[in-house]
């Protein structure tokens, strides 16, 4: 496995996160687990006689690329996170990053936009996201 090297660089509110799926594969074992918490009814239902998703073929509508992705992501990405009701009021700092990432399509987006989503502060948003401890595999995009 590749070992990601890191920078030395402090993130501001300019840096962009994302969740580091890797991260979670490595970090926590019962990763699925956790995001299936996150599927809508539909899928939860879907879901709950399926042991392990595993890995699907996914064409990029795009390009017409193929590439193989994990099953639960892309369906807690490409549909779950769409629908209304994915936020919910009152919903930690942390969670609600998470969210706004999966429905952005797990691109990376730095404290400046999250706050516009949030609510809360930038440098909040920022403070929270580099304490030493990761939290749901978000993480600052190396350079």
């Amino acid at each position: 496995m590749e070992q990601k090297k890191f920078s030395l660089v402090k993130p501001t509110v300019d840096t962009p996160f994302f969740i580091d799926f890797d991260w979670w594969k490595n970090h926590e074992s019962n990763w699925h687990v956790f995001l299936r918490d996150y599927l809508c009814p539909e899928h939860q239902e879907i879901f709950s006689s399926i042991a392990e998703v595993g890995e699907i073929d996914w064409v990029d509508p795009v390009t017409g690329q193929i590439s193989v992705v994990d099953g639960l992501q892309h369906v807690l990405i490409n549909h779950c996170a769409k629908l209304e009701g994915f936020f919910e009021a009152n919903t930690a700092l942390v969670d609600s990053v998470f969210r706004i990432l999966l429905a952005n399509n797990n691109t990376p987006l730095t404290p400046r936009i999250l706050s516009e989503y949030t609510g809360k502060t930038a440098e909040t948003i920022l403070q929270t996201l580099t304490r030493s401890q990761i939290y749901r595999g978000i993480r600052p995009c190396q350079a």
